[in-house]
């Protein structure tokens, strides 16, 4: 059973900065029995209407032991909450339609562990784990998107049922966190934007397409086809293989190529665009009104490229 106060009483634990997180206070912890603590209370008034009718002692003792637990076990359900902190963490960027994974780290500072803390939102699955004394550790919460931007967390609820299941203890958090959403990827660029190629003075060093001409160590962003997987069947580590020549493979991803489609067809094709540039392995660049990314390959450009994408036109 679960209770839910009107708006204009809650009380919210809401953090103050990206990364200074929220700390759950006394006052703003909720509590109220669940539907096996309804059940034990309802036993325990018969026991004590029992005991009275009959003034039976050992009904008394047993019916004063029984109130004595439920009491105790309020305190404890509570002081799970109590003094919690809550610190957002990394969420990586998804493309829009897709579950944005926020990160929420869970630090207990205490000298006593805090078993079955749960994250709960609304419509999405819950999240929990057991927290050892002075210890942290990550819980994740996913959000569906809808659209390109950057998505905010949501409210959510931070609870407990600890130690005996018989009262449920929660607290509502907010936290300044959010995930960058990119456009959904649309089809493929029109053929007319098709890769240039033009001379490069580093054709010889790897950067090249046409001729092998050695080896180097593995760089975050080479292409899987470069791999020399039997180098690392023989484990000697992974190393890329290098291609030179005197051309290299240059596209621009262009705003105003794209015609007769509305914004957003355009941020889709573009995302589409600089998806299959970098799986190509080609160097890109990408122009939208106001904003020049000059060609570059590699994950940190194709992030760049992409960050643009979703916030091209967004308010801050």
């Amino acid at each position: 059973m679960k209770l839910r106060p009107p708006e204009r009483f809650l009380r919210l634990a809401r953090s103050q900065g990206q990364s200074a997180g929220t700390t759950i206070g006394a006052r703003k912890i909720y509590i109220f029995p669940t539907g096996p603590g309804l059940v034990y209370g309802l036993l325990i008034l018969l026991l004590l209407a029992g005991s009275m009718n009959y003034a039976n002692n050992l009904g008394f003792m047993l019916t004063f032991l029984l109130a004595s637990l439920g009491l105790v076990a309020i305190l404890h359900t509570w002081r799970n909450l109590l003094g919690l902190e809550l610190i957002p963490g990394r969420s990586e960027p998804v493309f829009a339609g897709q579950d944005a994974l926020f990160e929420i780290r869970l630090r207990n500072s205490s000298s006593h562990p805090r078993p079955g803390i749960r994250l709960e939102m609304p419509g999405v699955e819950a999240s929990e784990s057991d927290l050892e004394a002075n210890s942290t550790t990550a819980l994740h919460l996913s959000e569906p998107s809808a659209s390109r931007g950057l998505l905010k967390l949501g409210r959510f609820s931070v609870s407990s049922r600890y130690p005996l299941g018989l009262l449920r203890a929660w607290c509502y958090v907010e936290l300044d966190a959010d995930c960058l959403i990119y456009p959904q990827p649309g089809p493929k660029m029109p053929a007319a934007d098709a890769p240039d190629y033009s001379h490069s003075q580093q054709g010889d060093k790897g950067v090249g397409v046409d001729d092998f001409v050695g080896i180097r160590l593995y760089r975050e962003g080479d292409s899987p086809k470069h791999i020399n997987w039997k180098a690392l069947a023989r484990e000697q580590g992974l190393q890329t293989k290098q291609f030179g020549g005197d051309r290299s493979e240059k596209r621009w991803l262009d705003w105003d190529s794209l015609t007769g489609l509305n914004s957003e067809a355009k941020l889709s094709r573009l995302c589409r665009g600089v998806l299959d540039a970098c799986d190509a392995q080609q160097e890109y660049g990408l122009r939208l009104p106001g904003i020049e990314i000059p060609p570059g390959r590699g994950q940190q450009h194709r992030h760049q490229c992409l960050q643009a994408l979703a916030l091209y036109g967004v308010k801050g």
